[in-house]
């Protein structure tokens, strides 16, 4: 088999790569010279295209999803509308900064990273295409949030017309408060049958297809899409408790199961699975206040969600800080708030602009059957699924660093380490790698089934490998990993350069090179352990489902003092395999020096050399959280010595749209479903 990948290398190093690079550096420079195509790198295209193109649910296959830590204020967090209304309110703030542009850039160590993704955050919607590959559109002007309930929706105005906020948080509160009375009067079997949402699970032809009927059906079911598609975000209003951390996890992932009878003793699904809209940002909140994200995976990757999440989550944080503190320091500066944003409170003025709507559709026949087998089709997908949480506090990142060691590559190392040790198998494993240091980066690839690791992992079932020898071993197979990181972030990375040269020749109508049907590329490409790290302390879990039938799904979060995992995989042992990489993880730690080995030492070289001389993170830690890799160095240039396409204002992976539901058509679409709100006290500005 090395052999035969040895003889196909060579061919198409020869033959077939040298034709497609020059294609594709042609495809380049042409997409430079036209300020139009707005291409931000030979790969932008075809890795849209990745995404778009696929006709497969969007569900545990593509949307990733985040846990967040219980709020500061344990009043808010245990009250399902407090904690909704809360989180609301901060991230409506993020979209009125993130439009009048206040919001301060990404960066990285002191170097700018792209932010080009945020034009795809708020008011962006995957369409599906019944024809073609689907496309994401962004309405620059969205100002209104969708709220699902029940399997229903409604919708509330949020923004003025110029970006201020026009809601206060005790606004959104009576607001949620209208619509869960509303929500309930309608029967969970009523509202199982009418919901529309479950049909965004569906394969996007499907989709496609019954929302064609949609539109067709009724005029006022496109303009009811349309406020939809159009909005900021879904505010989602779970009815359920999850029991522990697992079903926490999977609610955010893919809702739950929870099936009964009907009087006619039909079965209907009263889970939480049909009250998603997985085409747009999701912000979920349970009955307890437990909250998290699911979000949309075409125009966005996770690092963008994240600096949402945490703005957000901060801005809570410091809002709690404000009311505990009101009293003792006048000036609010004391407790500046993280997100700047205006707030005119609309009901002062014209109160009925923000009351909240029902979203009404009438739905022929065959889409009220699509519904039912849509969430048939759903409900065999959840329980052919498996969700399980390694919550790990032997150690973390501090011990790691004080060992030398990069936390990123050893807990990698341990995911492969734990699968080996219960399979006996050295299989792919892919993390991606943040290249937000270019203009419209997204990701690169990293292996970690490298030759040190593979070494590593099989010198440690060799029963005459001595403790030293496999510490070795490991140091050899992290730093290794690092090493490759680091190229994978600063532009030499290998994997999204082949995938181009193989669509370059698609797209020329050049028969696929032999190379990438081979077995060797074929076996890279079937990643049995997708991983992807992602998280800070606003975060409890990070997770998504797995890219293969037979794969795993592994999001983590390294920690000071312990390493979060969420596990999901198909019909496989996912416990066995959790229990398994906990009991890898304890035993890797046996290896290392522990903190507290202080010794007096009277040799002043030996001093020099113990575990507590100092220790520069940036020798061991490979990038952004610890997973991305090193920043390249993004200078500044002036506008004349940019790209024509880097000039331009337009956003290349995505269709900007002029909406078709104007301020008027917000006014009076929608059922009144409570008066107005009562205009309180005086409305105020955040700043």
């Amino acid at each position: 088999e090395m052999e035969e990948c040895k003889k196909e290398i060579e061919k198409f190093l020869t033959i077939d790569g040298p034709m497609l690079q020059k294609l594709l550096v042609e495809y380049d420079e042409e997409g430079r010279e036209d300020e139009t195509a707005q291409q931000g790198s030979y790969v932008e295209e075809f890795w849209t295209d990745a995404y778009l193109t696929p006709d497969s649910s969007v569900v545990m296959n593509l949307n990733p999803f985040f846990v967040l830590e219980d709020g500061p204020d344990t009043n808010k967090s245990n009250s399902q509308t407090l904690r909704a209304a809360s989180l609301c309110f901060s991230a409506i703030k993020f979209a009125s900064s993130l439009k009048n542009e206040s919001i301060v850039p990404d960066a990285f160590r002191g170097k700018p990273l792209c932010m080009d993704q945020f034009r795809a955050l708020f008011g962006a919607c995957r369409v599906p295409a019944s024809s073609n590959k689907d496309n994401v559109s962004v309405n620059p002007e969205s100002s209104h949030v969708v709220i699902l309930e029940n399997n229903q929706m409604y919708f509330f105005q949020a923004l003025h017309p110029d970006g201020t906020v026009a809601v206060t948080e005790e606004d959104i509160s009576e607001i949620l408060i209208a619509i869960k009375a509303d929500a309930s009067k309608v029967q969970p079997e009523v509202s199982s049958r009418n919901s529309l949402g479950v049909l965004t699970t569906l394969p996007r032809s499907e989709w496609a297809a019954a929302r064609d009927k949609i539109v067709s059906y009724s005029h006022a079911n496109e303009t009811a899409l349309d406020i939809v598609d159009c909005a900021l975000f879904v505010l989602v209003i779970d009815d359920v408790v999850p029991e522990n951390v697992h079903e926490a996890a999977a609610n955010m992932l893919h809702g739950t199961y929870n099936l009964r009878s009907g009087d006619n003793l039909i079965d209907y699904q009263a889970g939480t699975c049909c009250n998603r809209w997985y085409d747009k940002l999701q912000i979920i909140v349970c009955q307890d206040g437990r909250a998290g994200i699911n979000f949309e995976h075409s125009a966005i990757d996770g690092h963008t969600a994240l600096r949402f999440v945490s703005d957000i989550f901060a801005d809570t944080v410091v809002s709690f800080a404000q009311s505990i503190t009101k009293t003792i320091y006048s000036d609010r500066t004391f407790f500046p708030s993280l997100i700047k944003a205006e707030v005119r409170r609309a009901s002062v003025d014209n109160p009925h602009l923000v009351a909240p709507k029902k979203i009404s559709f009438d739905l022929p026949p065959s889409v009220l059957d699509k519904i039912y087998f849509a969430e048939s089709a759903l409900s065999d997908q959840i329980v052919a699924s498996d969700t399980f949480v390694l919550e790990f506090t032997g150690f973390g990142k501090t011990l790691i660093v004080r060992n030398k060691m990069s936390p990123d590559s050893f807990v990698q190392l341990s995911m492969q380490l734990a699968y080996y040790r219960l399979y006996g198998k050295i299989v792919s494993q892919y993390e991606p790698v943040l290249t937000k240091g270019f203009y419209h980066g997204r990701t690169e690839a990293m292996r970690t089934a490298t030759e040190p690791a593979a070494k590593f992992c099989k010198l440690w079932l060799d029963a005459d490998a001595t403790s030293e020898e496999k510490l070795e071993a490991m140091r050899e197979a992290t730093k290794y990993h690092s090493a490759g990181i680091k190229l994978a972030a600063s532009g030499q990375g290998i994997e999204r350069h082949l995938f181009a040269l193989m669509k370059i020749a698609e797209k020329n109508g050049i028969p696929t090179p032999d190379f990438f049907s081979s077995t060797a590329y074929t076996k890279l490409n079937n990643t049995i352990l997708s991983t992807s790290n992602c998280g800070n302390p606003s975060l409890r879990l990070f997770g998504f489902g797995p890219v293969v039938q037979d794969g795993f799904g592994i999001g983590y979060i390294v920690r000071d003092s312990g390493v979060q995992y969420s596990i999901s995989s198909k019909h496989r042992q996912t416990r066995r395999y959790a229990h398994t990489l906990k009991q890898t993880l304890i035993d890797m730690g046996k290896l290392l020096q522990p903190l507290n080995s202080v010794k007096v030492a009277s040799d002043p070289v030996q001093s020099k050399t113990s575990m507590n001389a100092p220790i520069k993170e940036e020798e061991v830690l490979e990038g952004y959280d610890d997973s991305y890799g090193e920043t390249i160095d993004v200078r500044r240039e002036s506008s004349e010595s940019l790209d024509p396409r880097r000039r331009s204002a337009g956003f290349a992976r995505v269709l900007r749209r002029q909406s078709s539901v104007s301020a008027r058509d917000l006014n009076n679409f929608g059922e009144l479903i409570a008066p107005c709100i009562s205009d309180g006290s005086e409305g105020g500005a955040e700043s």
